[in-house]
């Protein structure tokens, strides 16, 4: 299926299959990527050659290894004297060993005249450490920020943060790009009747309500009570009708499951006819895999900002492509074009 888009007088066409979503150039089409170098660090080499794809460019020539010291070395093996530089970086573990990776790979490029060092980081490190809320505690997501200020970048590109604050902690450009459009595409595609979309907790009922106002559907809302003295929150019933109804999830991340999964018995227990999930960051740490393999659960789709490794890739779970929105976001800063029509693609 193919969808024609407009994006500052451009005509662009989104291409759908199972398994990714692909933003492509119209034939023919070219764009001036002069004084551009885009380099992977060693988990994000996949993302980057998608990107570069796009962009109709070769990814940089970059060397990253390990002493036996266990101190990490880079080397970028091509000039970037007065060039625009991209670094591409994801959280895939071992988490910080990236975090070094990253502040190296922006020191080498600042090092080696760069005219300008952007990052692009598709899942946020340290997302969810974004403020103070217990005793003694550190803030690791604006600890980060301020390491990649440090170490040299002139700009930030990410997607849907845990907290969109975490845009204020740079005193650099943080761009902030969204998998909104590519999940309500995706499920607007599967031509679903009877959809109802669900709300995990009353902390996530606003992002419902904007995909409810998109599909044109009700939303319900998912009470969650504590047991006596327990901290963790019991789904106890459902807000709104789910009986014969397509219910979908949707959320910014799922980690371990247990809250997805939760969610997912009660409205199987409330006879919702089939239950779908989409999030744009498939964490799925810890047992989240097999929760999900045995979950009520019929399709959860997810996007590429963190690598699904092969050992995770079931069935159940559906991946589309982020990289072609990042390439766009680049092709744009590079031109000196505002980014928000990417998020008014529909």
């Amino acid at each position: 299926m193919k969808k024609n888009y407009i994006f500052g007088g451009v005509k662009f066409h989104l291409k759908f299959n199972s398994f990714s979503t692909n933003l492509c150039l119209k034939k023919g089409m070219r764009f001036n990527m002069e004084n551009i170098k885009i380099f992977a660090c060693k988990s994000a080499e996949n993302f980057t050659n998608e990107m570069c794809k796009c962009l109709n460019v070769e990814p940089g020539k970059i060397e990253s290894i390990k002493f036996k010291n266990d101190n990490n070395f880079v080397q970028i093996l091509e000039t970037v004297r007065e060039q625009d530089v991209y670094i591409v970086q994801t959280t895939m573990p071992p988490v910080n060993e990236r975090v070094m990776e990253l502040l190296i790979t922006i020191d080498a490029a600042k090092r080696a005249s760069a005219k300008r060092v952007n990052v692009v980081l598709p899942y946020y490190i340290y997302s969810r450490s974004d403020k103070k809320d217990q005793p003694r505690i550190p803030v690791t997501a604006k600890l980060m920020a301020q390491l990649i200020e440090a170490a040299g970048a002139d700009r930030v590109i990410t997607c849907d943060l845990h907290n969109p604050a975490i845009q204020a902690y740079f005193n650099i450009s943080c761009d902030r790009l969204s998998a909104q459009s590519l999940l309500q595409a995706y499920f607007r595609d599967k031509n679903l009747e009877d959809m109802v979309i669900v709300a995990t907790d009353a902390g996530s009922s606003k992002k419902a309500y904007k995909y409810s106002e998109y599909f044109g559907c009700p939303i319900a809302l998912i009470d969650k009570r504590r047991d006596a003295n327990d901290d963790r929150a019991i789904a106890s019933t459902v807000i709104g009708d789910v009986k014969g109804k397509n219910a979908i999830i949707f959320d910014d991340e799922v980690d371990t499951a247990g809250s997805i999964i939760e969610t997912a018995k009660i409205l199987e227990k409330f006879e919702a006819k089939a239950i779908y999930a989409g999030c744009t960051h498939g964490v799925l740490s810890g047992p989240a895999i097999e929760r999900i393999k045995n979950s009520p659960i019929k399709e959860l789709v997810i996007t590429d900002t963190i690598p699904l490794t092969k050992e995770k890739q079931i069935d159940k779970i559906k991946v589309l492509s982020m990289a072609p929105l990042f390439a766009e976001a680049i092709r744009r800063i590079n031109e000196a074009r505002p980014l928000g029509d990417l998020f008014r693609m529909e």
